[in-house]
């Protein structure tokens, strides 16, 4: 089967918006027609970091209605509203991907393990998510990996409680899913951590009872003095060093006892190849530091963000401020690169 998509050719330059093959799909894949697709900064990584093998596609969240499925396949049927994602739909051990999907481009072998960036996927079947057939074609594609990274992170690897308090730095669309499920959860304060005002108080909207222009203080010293000593979980949604840093020390202390626990910061965003750490964090003040990749049950979590969703209580539709076509894929990693996107954009197809 012909179809179009976005492909990575060579590091650093544009993408290339071309013909691919799709073939049948093998015992264990899925091919979806999709929809939507959200627009990651994952992505950009990817784009610029030479251990990427080339020619690839590109993409880990998209919404589309299975077309084929293959013969081993039976947690969806053609015909089926389906989420592709990046997350296995049922737990594994271990860090691990599917292959390439079989994908080719000018007879070439096409890598990527999962790609949404095309107007059709085909994908190992784990990766495939049947969700309620009335979900919007649009915004639902943001659930693969912008709602499950940032909620999950706040819902599963912290497991935030009704008045607990909350700092999230980076209000992109993952740190405003990780204010909204703090919400969702009745966290407080629930403080929002930017360099921009205008993203800041578009942080309000979902949630943010509390916000901190680091740019004009020390976000370190002004949380501590808001929270009158620091707060239960600090979620790093950007993946600097500086932030990689600051969320530690911006939880509470806690001191020796058993159950004399100080506060746990999360690092959600792509971190870069090091960091430094005073170990009396740890030692003298028994905080914790955790990573959080993908923390989700896809099967049980999707159609939850949905309902979420239709109940008013997760604005999906606002955290989606732009929308791009396939043929605008370079400007959409472009304005996503230089700031322009409150939120999360879309690809529609």
């Amino acid at each position: 089967m012909k179809s179009r998509a976005a492909i990575h050719v060579e590091h650093g330059k544009p993408l290339v918006v071309d013909e691919v093959n799709i073939p049948d799909p093998q015992a264990d894949q899925v091919v979806v027609k999709l929809y939507s697709s959200g627009v990651c900064h994952s992505q950009l990584h990817q784009m610029h970091n030479t251990q990427t093998k080339t020619p690839s596609l590109l993409g880990h969240e998209g919404f589309g209605v299975v077309s084929q499925v293959g013969s081993n396949v039976t947690h969806v049927k053609e015909g089926d509203a389906a989420i592709v994602t990046w997350v296995p739909r049922e737990p594994i051990k271990g860090r691990w991907s599917a292959p390439p999907g079989g994908a080719t481009w000018l007879e070439e072998p096409l890598n990527g393990s999962t790609f949404t960036w095309g107007e059709d996927a085909i994908v190992w079947g784990g990766y495939v998510v049947r969700v309620p057939d009335d979900s919007p074609k649009d915004i639902s594609s943001i659930v693969g990996c912008a709602v499950l990274t940032g909620a999950g992170a706040v819902l599963h690897t912290a497991k935030v409680r009704p008045e607990q308090s909350v700092a999230v730095f980076g209000v992109g669309g993952v740190g405003m899913s990780a204010i909204q499920m703090a919400s969702v959860l009745q966290a407080y304060p629930i403080i929002a951590v930017d360099l921009d005002d205008s993203k800041l108080e578009f942080a309000r909207e979902f949630g943010a009872t509390h916000t901190v222009n680091a740019s004009k203080v020390d976000p370190v010293e002004a949380i501590i003095e808001m929270t009158d000593g620091g707060v239960d979980y600090a979620f790093d949604a950007i993946g600097l060093r500086i932030t990689n840093e600051q969320i530690l020390p911006v939880t509470r202390s806690g001191g020796s006892g058993a159950d004399n626990i100080g506060g746990m910061a999360v690092l959600i965003g792509m971190p870069g190849p090091e960091m430094t750490l005073w170990p009396g964090h740890f030692m003298f003040h028994q905080r914790q530091y955790r990573g959080s990749l993908g923390a989700t049950y896809p099967d049980k979590d999707f159609s939850m963000y949905l309902r979420l969703y239709k109940e008013g209580k997760f604005k999906l539709d606002k955290l989606v401020t732009k929308r791009y076509r396939l043929d605008e894929i370079n400007e959409a990693c472009d304005d996503l690169q230089s700031g322009k996107i409150l939120g999360r954009a879309i690809l529609e197809y």
